[in-house]
């Protein structure tokens, strides 16, 4: 099944008042943040306010990030933020598979204990270091929770160096590698990272187009502002909704005569070309 998600917006768990505007900010996922934003002492209080976020009404998807799992915070905010009503929890600076597979078998042991089904968590792992991007086919691999990939440009940058980290170009070889594992593992196309300027909404608008011709499903946004530009950018036009459905209903009715590859308007179209298909009216739905 297509689980299209164009924005994904950060807010600070340590700041519940404001939750509940992230949550009618027409992103398709909130992600209620324990890591950069929320300073050690504050952490405990906010595993809380997460808690407590999972009963307020909402129609998009709720995350929480934890901290990554080599520090000592990990393990408690899982414990501590887990419940009923979430849907997925994001880990950062993923290194190897190791940190996915521990994390993956404590969610595990938290679906059992709060009766949630097995594997029904998203884990959503953030690509944002050199060991990350060269383990990036084992991360991927590392357990089916992985449903999509996220990219980190910032962290990435200040690991190699870079000068220029939100540049297209140089950051080009990593944003191709994950959106090649992601098709090639069969997993939903990525996420791409942040844009830091949030006065910058034209700007963000040509990135969020850029990130969609190169592969990514949808971005991440730091300020509610950012969410109807970043879903316009990611929401299909209504000439590619009307191309979708013609390759669909032509496909459908080929495939009932036993032909799984024919053309249209020219065009070859098998099976991959449908399920891409069936992702941009999946995306025009939610726009």
């Amino acid at each position: 099944m297509v689980d299209a998600l164009r924005s994904f917006l950060f807010v600070p768990a340590n700041q519940p008042k404001r939750i509940p505007k992230a949550l009618a900010s027409g992103a398709d996922a909130v992600i209620l943040d324990l890591e950069d934003t929320v300073p050690p002492p504050e952490k405990p209080a906010a595993r809380n306010e997460v808690r407590a976020a999972l009963g307020l009404p909402r129609t998009c998807k709720l995350y929480v990030r934890v901290n990554p799992a080599s520090t000592p915070f990990c393990y408690d905010d899982l414990i501590g933020s887990l419940g009923k009503g979430l849907d997925g929890v994001m880990l950062p600076k993923v290194d190897r598979p190791g940190e996915a597979e521990a994390v993956d078998w404590v969610l595990t042991q938290l679906e059992r204990q709060h009766g949630i089904s097995p594997n029904a968590i998203d884990l959503l792992p953030i690509i944002e270091s050199a060991l990350g991007v060269v383990h990036l086919e084992a991360i991927a691999r590392s357990t089916p929770r992985i449903r999509r990939l996220t990219f980190g440009a910032g962290d990435l940058g200040r690991d190699l160096g870079m000068t220029q980290t939100m540049d297209d170009v140089a950051t080009a070889d990593v944003r191709a590698r994950i959106v090649l594992h992601s098709r090639a593992l069969e997993r939903e196309p990525p996420i791409d990272t942040v844009h830091f300027d949030v006065r910058d909404l034209e700007g963000l608008g040509v990135a969020a187009r850029r990130a969609r011709a190169f592969g990514f499903q949808g971005k991440l946004c730091i300020h509610p502002d950012q969410v109807a530009v970043v879903n316009a950018a990611f929401t299909p036009s209504p000439e590619e909704v009307a191309r979708a459905e013609k390759i669909i209903a032509a496909f459908v009715e080929a495939e009932a005569k036993g032909i799984a590859s024919i053309t249209v308007d020219g065009a070859f179209v098998d099976y991959p070309i449908v399920a891409q298909a069936r992702r941009t009216l999946a995306l025009a739905k939610r726009g």
